[in-house]
């Protein structure tokens, strides 16, 4: 990568997107320049005051407006909110000279060529030359915009197209315009992924790039197979959602929430744009589309759309009638043969065999995608992996397009085109042809796609910073059993990997653990315990404690606590470096794990908490003594301790979790100087592994077992309990949980001791143990632990 350092960007729009590149550009810690219109006069509120466009507040109320309403918004576009203080706001008229400063700019303006223009000669009168200057248009040709711009500007322009929501969809387009420098777009590909943790992609200046010419295509596609099959609009979410790895809100709600204006919006520009396009016809807009665009049911910005909410009630839109009706249930028999499959991929050729309904849908809409993506080829892109990673960054699909016809099989995708009628691009044939029966294959860990010019695969570029588990399993494998593998990741270093449902943790794992962490002392110099998978560890296996305590088998209920505990204690006096990696959930038991680590590796997205009072127990791993801890090493002379342990014990007794790593760092449950974040998670493991690697090379040795955490006894206790008492006097909590609270502040208080004492962590450890095993003899604990099991939802009882 250049030597380009980007210290301050300018953002020229404040709308929802603008708000939205402004807030993860703050995330990432660079300095934002937010600049938007003036408004036309002040507003009613603003003229009571005796306000006029002469006062700044009132020229700066549009890009106020609109990042205050972003920053409400939920999920939040930004990790914390102090974050928010990195954005400085201005208008186009006064503050525009300020672009002379800044390294980048960016253009987040209507989707209205003339304005754009508009836009950029204004700009091009202050902005520095060098500068980077981008459009995040999502369709309009880069090469009309930078028309009539110096070879400067030019030299440095192209298109940066992320996808809303900024902070969570990962797809970064990149397009280049007609002179565009090629050290500019190598600079953007590669600060994409390092820095603002995208997948980039680097696209032809083609209508509506790849990201949303597959996207639309697949969308405007299954709206015509809808009606050509006569399915609801409940049958097809429960098709073409999680089932095929593909985000909860499927297809109908998706469109819900992004606008169903913003989609008849690219796809228009699809068929005006793209006249030699084979499925030409799947653009233009059916009959019940039309109708809602002229209703303005758009979706949730106006209320309703395929759906609409109703009270508590939500509705579905009957497309036949286009009336809103009760939701029905969508049952299908080729779905209920998929779930004893856990792994999305080895679905694919199931669902394109079944027999009913479902079998009928798959076949014709992945007939119709393979085939739409093979001619697109080299139109759009010239290397199918692009294809693959532009849908699975910007749609959340678990897999492409040309994954999941791996997955199926070529030849079997073929006949499923034949047998539509459709027409495979002729480099497929060419492919099998040649004996290359796949799109990927792994060679030496490495993920190679079929290249079409050089007919053969060649090794995908970018993964040198990357370990992808998946691929260096099989080789590196040294050790597994049913609830993990553990993979030799090179230079000294092992990884245990979670491999149980939703990578909860039960004896296989903590069996697992404590043999990786044998392994690792005995022949390796460090360990990492990471996972790909879409969440670290939802926490301890509930299941499992649920029927030891409905049968009563409290020696053998306090025996698993107390493995789960010493294995926990391993894991921290290991003679070996180990570091966590969580990501996405990292609840109970995975977040216990992650504080017990020495150091953690933790993906920006990681919503991590102890969530134990939500099944009527208190944090049984070692969570509850290891916040007690936590507070007694954050006393300073002079402070009042009581203020700190109560810090640490609401933490659990609102099972508070972070919507960030960095909110974490307020929970406790991160520390500050110690560890880390990484924004993009295809980076973890492999920073994980190097950060294991240096502590084992600095000289790592073995910790001596902690005599000195400070507990206050009777003085913390005291307070607690007066405390949950009034909570409970006035109706903020149940009986119940103020029962757990007492429980845990016993154990936080290090028991009722006389006056603060020093203990050691076992003394504590044995406290949590009891308090964890006399709560799973509460009826109201088990209640709340079988409503778990059965709902995924806590219960308040």
């Amino acid at each position: 990568m250049s030597k380009r350092r980007i210290k301050k960007v300018a953002i020229i729009g404040s709308g929802i997107m603008g708000s939205g590149i402004a807030c993860h550009f703050a995330n990432i810690g660079v300095d934002v320049l937010l600049l938007d219109i003036i408004p036309k006069e002040p507003n009613e509120a603003e003229k009571a005051k005796g306000l006029t466009l002469d006062d700044k507040a009132v020229r700066n109320r549009l890009v106020n407006d609109a990042l205050t309403t972003s920053l409400k918004s939920k999920p939040s576009p930004i990790y914390h909110q102090n974050f928010a203080d990195r954005i400085t706001t201005g208008n186009l008229e006064d503050d525009i000279s300020k672009v002379a400063n800044v390294d980048w700019i960016m253009e987040v303006v209507v989707e209205r060529l003339d304005i754009k223009k508009q836009v950029f000669e204004k700009l091009e009168k202050y902005r520095t030359p060098g500068t980077l200057i981008t459009s995040n248009t999502s369709g309009i040709p880069i090469k009309f915009m930078s028309e009539g711009r110096s070879e400067d500007f030019q030299k440095h322009f192209c298109g940066t197209h992320f996808f809303n929501p900024a902070r969570y969809l990962r797809l970064f387009e990149i397009i280049p315009g007609p002179k565009t420098d090629a050290s500019v777009l190598e600079f953007l590909n590669g600060y994409g992924e390092q820095f603002l943790g995208k997948t980039s992609v680097v696209a032809k200046d083609t209508p509506a790039f790849i990201g949303n010419r597959i996207g639309i295509f697949s969308i405007m596609s299954l709206f015509h197979t809808v009606k050509e099959m006569d399915l609801t609009i409940e049958e097809v979410d429960k098709l073409t959602g999680p089932v095929i790895g593909r985000p909860k809100s499927a297809t109908f709600r998706t469109v819900d929430v992004v606008g169903l204006d913003t989609l008849v919006h690219v796809a228009n520009g699809i068929a005006e744009n793209c006249k030699d396009d084979e499925r030409l016809e799947l653009f233009k807009l059916p009959d019940f589309i039309n109708t809602m665009m002229e209703n303005k049911w758009l979706g949730s910005k106006t209320g309703q759309g395929f759906y609409k909410k109703e009270g508590k009630d939500i509705k579905s839109l009957d497309l036949n009638t286009l009336e809103y009706r009760d939701k029905k249930s969508a049952k299908f028999a080729t779905l209920e043969l998929t779930k004893s499959i856990d792994k999305v991929a080895d679905r694919f050729k199931v669902l394109v065999s079944g027999k009913d309904k479902a079998g009928e849908f798959y076949r014709k809409s992945f007939a119709a995608l393979f085939a739409y993506v093979s001619n697109r080829i080299p139109e759009i892109s010239d290397e199918l992996y692009k294809i693959d990673d532009a849908m699975k960054a910007g749609f959340g699909w678990e897999h492409g397009p040309f994954q999941i016809w791996d997955a199926i099989g070529v030849e079997k995708g073929l006949e499923l085109i034949k047998a539509e009628k459709l027409e495979v691009a002729a480099w497929v044939n060419d492919m099998l042809s040649s004996g290359n029966k796949s799109f990927y294959t792994i060679i030496n860990g490495g993920t190679h796609a079929y290249d079409i010019s050089k007919k053969s695969h060649e090794k995908v570029p970018g993964q040198d910073s990357f370990i992808i588990l998946d691929n260096i399993r099989k080789s590196n494998e040294v050790w597994k059993n049913s609830g993990v593998v553990i993979e030799d990741l090179g230079d000294g270093i092992l990884n245990c990997e979670f491999q149980s449902k939703m990578n909860t943790i039960g004896g296989d794992v903590l069996a697992g653990l404590n043999k990786a962490v044998d392994l690792a002392e005995k022949d390796f110099e460090g360990l990492v315990i990471g996972n790909q998978g879409a969440n670290f560890s939802v926490g301890a296996n509930i299941g499992m404690i649920f029927m030891m305590a409905v049968e009563q088998e409290y020696d053998e209920l306090n025996a698993a606590i107390k493995y789960f505990q010493d294995t926990m204690m391993r894991m921290r006096y290991s003679a070996i470096p180990t570091v966590s990696a969580p990501h996405g959930m990292t609840l109970g038991g995975g977040c216990e794990l992650s504080m017990h680590a020495d150091k953690v590796v933790a993906a920006a997205e990681t919503y991590i908490g102890l969530v134990e009072f939500g099944v009527g127990v208190i944090p049984g791993g070692g969570g509850s003594k290891e916040m007690a801890l936590r507070a007694s090493d954050t006393f300073k002379k002079g402070d009042v301790e009581l203020n700190t342990l109560q810090e640490y014990f609401l933490t659990i007794g609102m099972a508070k979790v972070a919507t960030s790593a960095y909110e974490a760092f307020d929970l406790g449950v991160l520390q500050k100087g110690k560890d880390i974040i990484v924004v993009n998670k295809d980076r973890q493991i492999a920073t994980a592994k190097a950060h294991a690697k240096l502590m084992a090379q600095a000289g790592y040795t073995q910790p001596v077992k902690r005599k000195d955490v400070k507990v206050l006894g009777k003085q913390a206790l005291g307070m607690f309990l007066v405390g949950t008492d009034s909570m409970e006097a006035a109706n903020y909590i149940s009986e119940h949980d103020h029962k757990i609270a007492n429980k845990l502040a016993y154990v936080m208080a290090g028991g009722d001791l006389s006056e603060p004492t020093l203990v050691s962590e076992q003394y504590l450890l044995d406290l949590e143990r009891e308090a964890f095993l006399s709560l799973c003899t509460e009826r109201k604990t088990l209640e709340r632990i079988q409503h778990m099991l059965k709902t995924g939802k806590p219960l308040r009882n």
